[in-house]
């Protein structure tokens, strides 16, 4: 499980974001669990300024890099943070 903080001043409408990139409807105040072909089943809810994100991989994995460069945008617009900023925020919260 992990937790995507939102960037300050960042006002992302999730579930707009959703249905854009995914298709898919829903409340993520209450937690929404949908499922991406190449990246597996996730969960995701929001809870105050972080998006709470739990992917459960599929039995065989591909590869699908255009899947992951759309899940890293919907990230980076859900979030207001690059992969890059992801990345160092994870490594930071790690080393703790």
């Amino acid at each position: 499980m992990r937790k995507y903080s939102i960037k300050r001043g960042h006002k992302a409408d999730v579930n707009m974001l959703l249905k854009k990139y995914f298709d898919i409807e829903g409340n993520i105040n209450e937690g929404i669990e949908f499922m991406v072909d190449p990246i597996g089943k996730i969960y995701m809810k929001k809870e105050g300024n972080h998006l709470i994100v739990d992917i459960t991989p599929p039995a065989e994995v591909k590869d699908d890099f255009e899947a992951i460069k759309k899940w890293n945008q919907f990230l980076y617009e859900a979030t207001g943070r690059t992969a890059k900023e992801r990345r160092k925020l994870l490594e930071k919260e790690a080393m703790k």
